[in-house]
């Protein structure tokens, strides 16, 4: 976590953040708010859940951030992940006076009537972690979701030898990265890695859900060799208490070993690696998810604009469609080796 500092020293640090900007920044013109040089107008904050230690992260960081970039972020709403209440919660906070708003939802299918109202009454929209099936966004702020599948993949397939049995918890499919995981994997295990049987089971992003289909799978196949978790923040701790319960909790020494992979780089995951009990993660950015998008949400009231390319935080922006840009950030795979790297987010979140 950074120090925290005076006011006058946070102001002058946002004014050079902001002033350094993406190396993708084009211009400066009218705001799509139309709040153009009022970088202090309000901005909405929805949270997309309080169920899954990732988010939990997240929502941390959110206020840090807000803070050190001088955004003048309204009381945050959460939309407990369903799309009717933060379809309700952007009203209010359009209600309240914010002039752009920040959110993640998690039906990216689901959200396109919203966003064209607010694109029609020129509110920028800043989504974090998840880009809308359909609709007009200023910025999607992201990690390449397809590199997470094929990460996990390729750890597997490797770990395994090309061969075995692999349970995949697929994050729910009306989800962009539940879509982009799911694929990805799928695409690189049929063309790596043929010998490896994948049961993929939709979870809908529950951990219950997972639970049970776990159970059911090692019933049937009590040689399963390898498990993928979309989503270590709510999969982890029902992952690892069946099996512990089924006596299939094994260090990697043994060879009934059962490797597993996950997504997210929250602290408990760190912590498995550490003892053994998990063997990778994919740590998915949650601190730079929360700067990120505030940095754009305060770049849209002041007009600027964005094009493709290298940026100068170590990602890259590119052109996803309908017109939306991405800044694709990166998300490094986390083992054994690199689990104590200060870097990482999980390192430093409550210090």
């Amino acid at each position: 976590m950074p120090v925290r500092r005076s006011v006058k020293t946070v102001a002058v640090a946002a004014t050079v953040v902001l002033a350094a900007a993406a190396c993708g920044e084009s211009s400066t013109g009218s705001a799509p708010g139309g709040s153009a040089g009022d970088p202090n107008a309000k901005v909405g904050v929805d949270f997309p859940r309080a169920d899954s230690d990732f988010w939990n992260s997240y929502i941390k960081y959110v206020p840090q951030f807000a803070k050190e970039l001088n955004v003048n972020m309204m009381d945050p709403t959460n939309s407990q992940n369903k799309v009717e209440n933060l379809v309700a919660n952007v009203q209010s906070l359009q209600g309240q006076g914010a002039k752009a708003i920040v959110m993640a939802p998690q039906d990216t299918g689901a959200i396109a009537t919203t966003l064209q109202r607010l694109e029609q009454q020129k509110i920028p929209v800043v989504t974090v972690d998840t880009r809308p099936d359909n609709g007009k966004v200023y910025m999607v702020v992201r990690a390449d979701n397809k590199a997470y599948g094929e990460k996990a993949c390729k750890f597997l397939g490797d770990k395994l030898g090309g061969k075995g049995k692999v349970v995949e918890f697929q994050g729910a499919l009306s989800s962009v990265n539940g879509r982009d995981r799911s694929e990805a994997f799928a695409a690189c295990m049929k063309q790596n890695y043929p010998d490896i049987t994948v049961f993929e089971e939709p979870t809908d992003w529950e951990g219950a859900k997972a639970s049970s289909a776990l159970q059911t799978r090692l019933n049937q196949h009590p040689d399963i060799k390898g498990i993928y978790m979309q989503a270590g923040g709510v999969f982890l701790a029902p992952t690892l208490q069946v099996l512990r319960s089924t006596n299939h909790l094994l260090p990697a020494s043994d060879p009934n070993h059962i490797f597993i992979v996950s997504n997210d780089g929250i602290p408990q995951e760190f912590e498995s690696i550490r003892k053994g009990e998990i063997d990778a993660t994919v740590s998915q950015p949650a601190d730079l998810y929360a700067k990120w998008a505030l940095f754009y949400a305060k770049a849209a009231l002041e007009g600027k604009t964005f094009k493709p390319g290298p940026t100068d935080h170590g990602s890259t922006i590119v052109e996803v469609g309908n017109g939306n840009l991405e800044d694709q950030l990166p998300a490094p795979l986390v083992t054994k080796d690199n689990v104590d790297d200060k870097a990482l987010w999980g390192n430093q979140i409550g210090q």
